[in-house]
């Protein structure tokens, strides 16, 4: 410091604190750059040389730009300390420490002025008072502005210019490495290769990160990801979660793709202070650097535009929204109902004790203005019905669903078994490392040994633990035998069958009913029992369907209504035995997915009120065919083909697969007779077309 300025330093300036202002622009700076720290911390020191004996360290700024675009509390606080007039001196290292804008420089420059406070540095001190020391102080805050600016943009071009070559290395995301000669690569780690391509195979199968993230939760299977311990990364398996899932397929580096430029900052006035704010996404086209095929990647280009599309088509909430995909998920009008009050797309929310349970809901102006949903109503009943109009129109998708539900299933254990595998081996050279650790240390060491013996059993429960995983794959695994084609085919004939198994891909029939239908306007009747849907089908078609609204009480267990009505119609007539039996061979089945048996039917009719078996029900002159083939003299199967076959002997069904009731009058017309008789005299009559025409099912009568 200049031996002649400190004559400017006045009693009146000794009697005042001084403040030490430190600052450093970023946070590598602060951890990296200690001998710059270091010289600014010693000016308190030299603060007291001078005769100051209050000094205080205002270093609230360290790691903060002082651009003018990032909020500065150190340089606020001194602020307002200078303009409380208690400060006599504020020391800086340099001027750029304080400010590299002019609107804070010239600005703590007036406010020294006006309570005659000074300003030193390490060459000199500046009065504010005296016109010349302003003018150099002046000087001085422009040329560091400009500075800054100069510096900014020959780094910014040389970076913008490293980039296109593709020659600019940044941190590259877990699964690739940068080579000794300055290029990407997958990483060697087969499991690591191994679960990014999984990622990437769901998403193409499934359609939705959030069905790639339950596979994988289901799986039990883990995604690399790398751990910040402070001395380095590690890299470790976790559980993945849902923004890991999206990160990966929305980075273009995992398509061979050179891309760098892809955010931008923006800056905003916020009390009069500009603000700068980094991170905000660009359009693909804005930017700056992307080379196509600059490496090998984990998916081609073309694949990776088309994930764009289905990531963008899935964000279904947006009403604006054209076409929208086919996600997977346990709901199969996701994306395609609108609300027939205020025409925003209807949300699809999970419930249930697993979180599969599909409900629809228009929050309407609930989100922004508080008001109460629009509408609701749970979603498998208006699945099912527009499950039933698709099967109407569509005839010939089933053999294509049958075919690719199997591949996919196979497909899907294959990939769980290469996985544990390679996860168990992984757990093993981690054994056979520590064992040699182990090993390799001096046994009287025993502070050390015990360590590495004790991270040695953790590594071999962790193989057992692995190892018990993969051996209770294999029974999970060969009990999906799938059959062969010719059976897939023969169960593909009958869609209605394909459609509602359980097994058929979820994904598949929401792009049927995609390809079918345009959308659907949902709303919901003023007395809240019905719901109106207008199917706007494609082409330019349009239907109406109501749908019974579930009550307030009725579950997604309760008996179906199908089932009800044919136990009032057999109830009185026919043992509850027998009514099981009808509704088994009809396929109607429990609210929870279960066969009937006696004590399910004895229960339904008692929550019901519905009357019991009434056993003189045989005097009102209604037979069986066993009672019908005990007083004719012939066989049951003889009676029977005289109904179906011959059609000589009137009967009829309750619902179809019903028992036959056949009226004890219809016994003794001559045709019946005629035929009783040439059945006991063994006569050949002559051959007949069969026409075992069964009722359709469900037909009450």
């Amino acid at each position: 410091m200049n031996m002649l300025t400190p004559a400017k330093i006045m009693p009146e300036h000794l009697q005042r604190r001084a403040i030490v202002y430190v600052r450093q622009s970023h946070p590598t700076q602060v951890l990296h750059n200690l001998e710059s720290q270091r010289r600014q911390y010693a000016l308190a020191d030299q603060a007291r040389q001078l005769g100051f004996t209050q000094v205080e360290t205002i270093d609230e700024d360290l790691g903060r730009s002082a651009a003018g675009q990032t909020q500065r509390p150190g340089f606020e606080h001194l602020v307002a300390e200078v303009c409380a007039g208690q400060v006599g001196a504020v020391f800086c290292l340099e001027a750029s420490r304080l400010a590299r804008n002019g609107r804070d420089w010239h600005h703590l420059i007036e406010l020294c002025g006006l309570v005659r406070a000074l300003v030193i540095d390490s060459e000199m001190v500046y009065d504010p008072r005296l016109s010349n020391d302003r003018l150099l102080l002046g000087l001085k805050g422009t040329m560091n502005e400009y500075e800054l600016t100069l510096l900014q943009q020959r780094t910014r071009e040389a970076i913008r210019l490293k980039a296109q070559r593709g020659e600019l290395q940044f941190e590259l995301p877990v699964g690739l490495n940068w080579t000794a000669e300055g290029k990407i690569e997958q990483d060697p780690d087969q499991r690591v290769r191994q679960a990014l391509g999984l990622v990437f195979e769901k998403f193409t199968a499934l359609g939705s990160a959030r069905q790639v993230r339950m596979w994988f939760l289901r799986e039990g299977i883990g995604l690399p990801a790398r751990i910040d311990e402070g001395t380095g990364s590690k890299l470790c398996f976790q559980t993945p979660a849902y923004s890991a899932i999206r990160s990966l397929l929305r980075n273009p580096l995992y398509a061979g793709a050179y891309a760098w430029g892809k955010t931008t900052s923006r800056t905003v006035l916020v009390s009069g202070r500009a603000r700068r704010t980094a991170g905000h996404a660009k359009p693909q086209r804005e930017w700056t650097v992307l080379i196509v095929d600059h490496h090998a990647g984990y998916i081609s280009w073309e694949q990776f535009e088309r994930h764009q599309a289905m990531l963008a088509e899935n964000t279904n909430m947006k009403s604006r929204m054209k076409r929208r995909a086919g996600r997977g998920g346990q709901s199969l009008l996701a994306g395609l109902l609108r609300c027939g009050r205020c025409g925003r797309m209807l949300q699809v929310v999970y419930g249930g004790k697993q979180g599969n349970v599909p409900r629809y809901q228009c929050q309407g102006e609930k989100g922004h203005l508080g008001l109460s949903r629009c509408l609701f109503f749970s979603g498998a009943g208006v699945d099912r019905a527009v499950g039933g109009e698709i099967l109407r129109a569509v005839d010939q998708s089933a053999i294509e669903a049958a075919l690719q539900a199997a591949a996919r299933i196979a497909q899907q254990d294959k990939q769980r078994e290469e996985a544990i595998a390679l996860e168990l081996e992984q757990a093993r050279y981690e054994a056979r490392l520590a064992a040699r650790r182990y090993e390799a240390v001096d046994p009287d060491n025993r502070l050390v040994a015990s360590e590495l013996e004790a991270r040695w059993n953790a590594a071999l429960r962790r193989v057992e633990e692995v190892d018990s995983k993969r051996q209770e794959a294999r029974p999970k695994t060969s009990k999906l035998a799938m059959p062969d084609q010719d059976t897939l085919l023969a169960l593909a004939c009958d869609l209605p069958t394909v459609w509602n198994d359980e097994a058929s891909d979820m994904r598949l029939k929401q792009r049927i009913a995609r390809i079918l239908i345009e959308e659907i306007i949902a709303n919901v009747s003023e007395q809240g029992r019905e719901i109106a849907l207008v199917i706007h089908w494609s082409g330019g078609r349009h239907s109406q369907l109501r749908v019974e609204k579930r009550p307030t009480g009725r579950h997604g267990q309760s008996t179906a209504v199908e089932v009800i009505a044919v136990v009032r119609q057999m109830a009185g007539q026919f043992p509850d035995q027998q009514i099981a039996a009808t509704l088994n061979r009809i396929g109607l089945k429990t609210g929870a997915g279960n066969t009937w048996t006696e004590s399910r039917i004895r229960a339904l009719r008692s929550d019901h009120k519905v009357p019991c078996y009434d056993a003189q029900h045989g005097d009102q002159g209604v037979m069986t065919i066993e009672q019908a083939a005990e007083r004719l003299g012939i066989s049951s199967s003889s009676v029977r083909q005289m109904i179906l076959k011959w059609k000589v002997l009137p009967a009829t069904q309750i619902v179809a697969y019903a028992p036959w009731q056949i009226k004890r009058e219809s016994l003794d017309l001559p045709q019946v007779q005629q035929m009783v008789d040439d059945i006991k005299r063994r006569v050949r009559r002559p051959s007949c077309d069969e026409t075992n025409v069964v009722p359709p099912l469900f037909t009450i009568m």
